[in-house]
């Protein structure tokens, strides 16, 4: 009886070691990926006051609906590691101590948000409603939790700085903060007749490098060949048209004194500013 005993427990040993060698073999590919979970971005290089001879803010929307676009729009529902940029940017709110600053008021990074705050600029919370009860026909509350929807974040909104430094003698531009543009409408709004627009939340962009850097985006020419959010903007692969720059007026946008096609005009004509600008400078 007791050399019965000692077998029947060491063949459940021998099963459970079993079953945990078969579940670490288990492998969703032909290999580990290591190197973007253990990414570092690249820092930037430091920068004094007397090395800017010019600088120039300006704002710029990225709509995910481009297809040059769509690797920081997919997936809306979350794929092993790969997650959207707003998701993302919800998570490392979440768990990564990166700080959300209210939008409704300006871009300067200056009212922290709370979690609550972000899900209202959502619709997201709790939300009661009175229904009629089957059985005694009386109206009755009945709350509902509704859950945040990411996929109608469709823009972002670039704050970005370009300037020429004169140490290295080359036009650079560095990205200041990120802003989430949610697109819905009214719940009574059945034939969807008006579309609203609602700025979610600023992100200080540089404070939010450390977790584009170790998370995946898709490569649609590659699956080999990693790259990350970072890489997507650090290397401006992305397409954007400009909304305002840095004006007198108020930091006034575009579309303040200019409509439909004379507003692209003038976005094109801000842009081969900037390309001018440059240019000119090695002109003899």
């Amino acid at each position: 009886m007791k050399k019965l005993l000692i077998f029947i427990i060491i063949s459940s040993l021998f099963i459970v070691v079993r079953n945990n060698t078969v579940k670490a073999q288990v492998l969703d590919g032909i290999y580990e990926k290591e190197h973007v979970p253990s990414r570092k971005y690249i820092h930037y290089y430091s920068l004094r006051e007397s090395d800017v001879m010019w600088e120039k803010r300006i704002w710029r929307i990225i709509d995910l609906r481009e297809k040059i676009n769509h690797p920081l729009y997919f997936p809306t529902d979350k794929i092993g590691d790969r997650m959207s940029l707003i998701d993302l940017m919800i998570w490392g709110i979440n768990n990564e101590g990166i700080t959300p600053y209210e939008a409704a008021y300006d871009d300067r990074f200056l009212v922290p948000m709370t979690r609550a705050q972000i899900d209202q600029n959502f619709g997201a919370g709790q939300r009661t409603t009175m229904i009629q009860d089957a059985e005694t026909g009386e109206m009755v509350e009945k709350v509902e939790e509704i859950e945040k929807n990411t996929s109608e974040i469709k823009q972002y909104i670039l704050k970005e700085s370009w300037f020429f430094d004169n140490q290295r003698s080359v036009m650079n531009v560095r990205i200041i903060g990120i802003c989430p543009i949610r697109e819905y409408y009214r719940e009574e709004d059945i034939d969807q007749n008006e579309l609203l627009r609602k700025k979610v939340f600023w992100i200080y962009f540089p404070d939010a490098r450390r977790i584009l850097a170790n998370h995946e985006v898709f490569n649609p020419f590659n699956d080999a060949e990693s790259k990350t959010f970072d890489d997507i903007f650090f290397k401006r692969m992305f397409n954007s048209y400009t909304t305002a720059k840095s004006n007198v007026y108020n930091n006034r946008e575009i579309t303040d004194y200019n409509v439909g096609l004379n507003a692209l005009m003038e976005a094109e004509r801000i842009k081969y500013e900037l390309f001018k600008m440059e240019v000119d400078l090695w002109e003899y």
